[in-house]
């Protein structure tokens, strides 16, 4: 059976947001090699040396949170997507909201909802999206 887990993009702050994401989350930082630092650092993008070719974080579930700066020049924005997280508690979830929106925005204050006791949408000041939910309640099954 696959596993499903994520890979976000960076423009030159990976490691500066990869850290902060492994104190937040409680993970564990397990890689942060830059393109210098890779087994072919002849091949590496231009003007891309000191950026992080890959990261990852080992969630305490198991999960990764897998990153890396795209090369210099070549980033575009995060769209289309967020990273969803649920915790058993409201207060857990607040907690780890105001730690990812701070310095970015919130797109919907947490709030009571009918699938949680608290949910809510912030971009981090990385541009990364989040969806964090705590207090999971049972919905309808289709």
């Amino acid at each position: 059976m696959p596993t499903l887990d994520s890979y976000i993009f960076f423009d030159g702050q990976c490691a500066e947001a990869m850290r902060h994401y492994a104190q937040v989350l409680g993970g564990q930082l397990q890689a942060l090699m830059t393109y210098a630092q890779s087994p072919q650092p002849g091949q590496c993008p231009p003007d891309s040396a000191d950026r992080i070719m890959h990261a990852c974080i080992a969630m305490p579930d198991g999960r990764l949170l897998m990153a890396s700066d795209s090369p210099a020049g070549q980033h575009r924005p995060m769209a289309g997507f967020a990273l969803s997280l649920t915790y058993g508690s409201a207060d857990e979830a607040r907690r780890v909201f105001a730690q990812l929106a701070e310095g970015g925005s919130v797109g919907m204050p947490p709030a009571e909802t009918f699938w949680a006791d608290l949910f809510g949408m912030c971009t981090d000041r990385w541009g990364t999206p989040w969806f964090v939910s705590g207090g999971p309640r049972p919905v309808p099954q289709a």
